[in-house]
């Protein structure tokens, strides 16, 4: 067993494929646009609800 060196770190995928991190796809003007409203909402949820039930 002390001879296996052998981690299968290779099995499952591309091992010659350079490695790529998140994000890597691009995204259109919509997306930051869904995302901007997305904050906004959170931010309404967060400190405006509050603020309303007192």
């Amino acid at each position: 067993m002390a001879d296996d060196h052998d981690s299968a770190a290779d099995v499952g995928h591309d091992v010659d494929e350079g490695r790529t991190t998140a994000p890597m796809s691009e995204y259109t003007s919509r997306d930051v646009g869904v995302g901007f409203v997305v904050l906004l909402v959170g931010l309404a949820v967060a400190f405006a609800l509050p603020l309303l039930g007192l």
